[in-house]
């Protein structure tokens, strides 16, 4: 019996509640064996105490090895500091566990396609998860997932969100035709942006991603007065412009006490790839930069902007830079093909870069 034996029972039990076994959730920091005693140590940052002892009865029951002592002990850890959810409660219609704002202080960063797969990735790993689009002036939802009808209304006045891909949707655009022009002042920006929480039908869900749009106006103003956010992610691409709108919004967020859970790079940069025929383990000189050939092929990154922008801005704000998401055609074609990237090809190089992102958020919140 060795450690690895262990770790692959362990891989086969889920946190309750959850589609994802305690090992890739990063709770059993460690497995002891000591002649015939085998001790797993857990570290659980959840208070619930039923769950604790629900798990600690499916290890138990599981790792049962003839002539070994299994001991079980989980790590005390400080209470993490909650959200007060009472305004929450009252203004959303549903149970919604987790609700978490996509924003940047500028338009065309790729936010929206940040938001869209962040969700998708979400919902690839067993969550219930829904999107809404607070872009009232210019909704993408539509497009980005390719859904071209009005959501249902019940009871005359609830409103039922449009599901795709196992994720719930919502969008102004669903409702207005995403053609028409919007010329709303603020009130009624924020009241609609009211009722897209009080007058849809969520129901029961792990995460809410919002899209927001760019700024700090109306929208944001209305979340932070009437739902307390769980959490914040800020998208920006490495230049100086975009960096210094998205600084405006980052802080915005801190003064609202908004949690801000890490930084993403978008458009970071561009990969290169080429063939040079009879040519082999010599340099060349590709727009000022050195380049390698190996077997007549070569590949390097090339910045589009600027480098380390969005690790800059993690390093300001004292968070994670969650990713750094390189310029790519296939993601692209996915968003104007209403295919989101990680739902067609969970495969793909980048969608593996969201689906690491979905993980490193969901860590957060277990």
């Amino acid at each position: 019996m060795d450690k690895n034996q262990i770790l692959e029972k362990l891989k086969t039990i889920n946190y309750p509640g959850f589609n994802r076994d305690i090992v890739s959730f990063g709770m059993v920091k460690d497995v002891v064996i000591d002649k015939n005693n085998i001790t797993i140590i857990l570290s659980i940052s959840s208070q619930n105490e039923e769950k604790k002892n629900q798990l600690v009865k499916q290890i138990s029951e599981s790792i049962q090895i003839d002539k070994f002592d299994v001991k079980i002990k989980v790590l005390d850890q400080p209470a993490r500091k909650t959200v007060d959810t009472s305004n929450k409660d009252a203004n959303v219609e549903g149970k919604i566990k987790n609700i978490i704002a996509v924003a940047s202080g500028k338009g065309g960063v790729g936010k929206s396609t940040v938001a869209l797969n962040i969700a998708s990735a979400l919902a690839q790993l067993g969550y219930k998860t829904g999107l809404l689009d607070l872009d009232i002036y210019g909704p993408s939802l539509p497009i980005t997932m390719g859904v071209n009808e009005n959501p249902q209304v019940v009871d005359g006045q609830k409103i039922v969100p449009i599901e795709k891909n196992n994720l719930k949707l919502m969008s102004f655009g669903f409702i207005s035709g995403n053609q028409a022009p919007v010329v709303w002042r603020g009130p009624l920006v924020a009241k609609m942006t009211e009722q897209f929480f009080k007058d849809v039908t969520w129901g029961e869900l792990d995460y809410l991603i919002l899209d927001l749009p760019p700024g700090t106006g109306d929208v944001q103003l209305t979340l932070s007065q009437k739902i307390p956010l769980d959490g914040a992610i800020i998208v920006t691409t490495p230049n100086d412009i975009a960096l210094t709108d998205v600084r405006k919004g980052a802080d915005m967020f801190k003064k609202v006490k908004t949690k801000l859970l890490g930084v993403i790079e978008n458009m970071s940069f561009m990969n290169i790839q080429g063939e040079i025929p009879g040519m082999n383990n010599q340099e060349i000189l590709i727009n000022g930069k050195t380049v390698k050939v190996e077997n007549e092929h070569f590949s390097f990154n090339f910045h589009l902007f600027k480098k380390g922008g969005g690790l800059e801005e993690s390093a300001r704000l004292n968070v994670p830079l969650l990713a750094e998401i390189p310029y790519s055609e296939d993601l692209m074609l996915s968003i104007d093909k209403g295919e989101p990237l990680v739902q067609y090809d969970s495969k793909h190089t980048i969608s593996e870069i969201f689906i690491r992102v979905a993980k490193s958020l969901v860590k957060q919140y277990e």
